[in-house]
């Protein structure tokens, strides 16, 4: 459980800087806008809605990335259950004899080709 709780909080740092990454990008293609500066005054008072934004982006963000990595391991398990299990030798039909039979044929010394 360790183990899981150090290598989340290093997922969470390269979450955050894919986030941070992205929010570039969009704010480039938004001619400077940073969602985090982005308010809206309501009655003298500074609503600050980007900080929303922000988190929503970085839920989605982590979202994706779990998901992913679960398929990826899906995948893995699936490809080891997949190998072929040994099959059981199939049982002798009818028009089979059995070795035992055989065995009893050749020591009453008759041919087990005639019957």
């Amino acid at each position: 459980m360790a183990i899981g709780v150090i290598i989340g909080g290093a997922f969470s740092g390269i979450v955050n800087a894919l986030v941070n990454m992205l929010t570039s990008i969009i704010s480039i293609a938004t001619d400077g806008i940073r969602f985090a500066e982005m308010s809206v005054l309501f009655a003298g008072t500074a609503i600050v809605y980007g900080e929303f934004i922000q988190a929503v982006l970085n839920f989605f963000v982590i979202a994706i990335c779990v998901f992913a990595m679960v398929k990826a391991v899906n995948r893995l398990h699936r490809k080891r259950e997949e190998a072929p299990a040994p099959q059981a030798p199939a049982a002798p039909t009818a028009e089979e004899p059995e070795i035992r039979d055989l065995l009893r044929q050749q020591q009453s010394g008759s041919d087990p080709a005639q019957g």
